[in-house]
């Protein structure tokens, strides 16, 4: 589910900021100083949002007794084929 409270301060910060990097605004203004509140406020929901989560993960975290044991690839072992550019040559080899 979309967060919108959390949408809803980006999307102030990033206009207000927008204004003032257009204005030229100096750091004591209004507007700056709305911002500073802003990225208080996203920080703490932030983290907030991010005790929820992990949470939530320690939940799920809980081994299957189906799984123990299975082996897993990660995507560090995973080591794709570089793709050749698409040329004439490329394409008359193949």
């Amino acid at each position: 589910m979309a967060d919108l409270y959390l949408k809803a301060l980006e999307s102030e910060r990033k206009s207000l900021w927008a204004a003032c990097r257009l204005k030229g605004l100096p750091v004591g203004t209004p507007e700056r100083q709305r911002i500073v509140e802003l990225d208080q406020l996203l920080a703490e929901h932030k983290a907030k949002k991010g005790r929820l989560t992990s949470n939530l993960a320690q939940n799920c975290a809980q081994p299957d007794q189906d799984r123990i044991g299975a082996a897993v690839i990660g995507p560090e072992h995973h080591h794709p084929q570089p793709r050749l550019p698409q040329g004439r040559r490329n394409q008359r080899q193949a």
